[in-house]
């Protein structure tokens, strides 16, 4: 079975809005090794908007440096798996638009064979660590205080703690930390 990881950044405030943080080139070079471990990306709507078509834009761009255009590229290439009420289609080729019960699509595609699933945003991975089925966590805190924003996981609602683990930390030259838990 597929694991499904989520991933974000977040400020050490707790604000996860990518407006008010600029990854670093070594935490582009993380992400972009980490997307190549993917096969299939999920999302809901505004994360989804938020990306695409900016990274596509970026892939495209001699100007941009190489750090984003490498992990840009690796965003592109990937399946994507976008869940909302509103969206009727999909900016690439490489993206399916899902309307359904977000609890059955996940446990088809870790059903699938592949490489892990990764969800990143606010909403959809927080309704997925509510119905338990997020394995592992990776979250890169930045060395910044955003004192506004949206913060992480601020609406979920859970009936007991979810237990993790600390499996891996990495700091990066810029003073970023990634940080990977498992569920304990």
């Amino acid at each position: 079975m597929r694991k499904l990881i989520y991933a974000i950044n977040v400020s050490l405030d707790g604000c996860c809005d990518h407006t008010k943080m600029n990854p670093s080139e070594d935490m582009l070079e993380h992400y972009t090794q980490m997307l190549q471990e993917m096969d299939v990306f999920v999302y809901g709507r505004k994360t989804y908007q938020l990306m695409v078509p900016y990274w596509p834009d970026v892939a495209k761009d001699p100007k941009e440096d190489k750090a984003s255009i490498e992990f840009a590229q690796a965003f592109c290439s990937k399946e994507k798996v976008v869940f909302s009420r509103s969206l009727e289609s999909a900016e690439d080729q490489t993206t399916r638009i899902v309307h359904g019960n977000l609890r059955e699509e996940i446990l088809k595609l870790k059903q699938e064979s592949g490489k892990p699933i990764l969800a990143g945003g606010v909403d959809i991975p927080s309704q997925l660590i509510q119905l338990g089925l997020v394995d592992e966590f990776r979250i890169v805190v930045l060395p910044i205080i955003a004192g506004e924003g949206r913060r992480l996981l601020e609406d979920m609602k859970l009936a007991e703690n979810v237990r993790l683990k600390l499996v891996e930390s990495k700091q990066f030259g810029s003073g970023s930390v990634a940080l990977r838990y498992l569920k304990a």
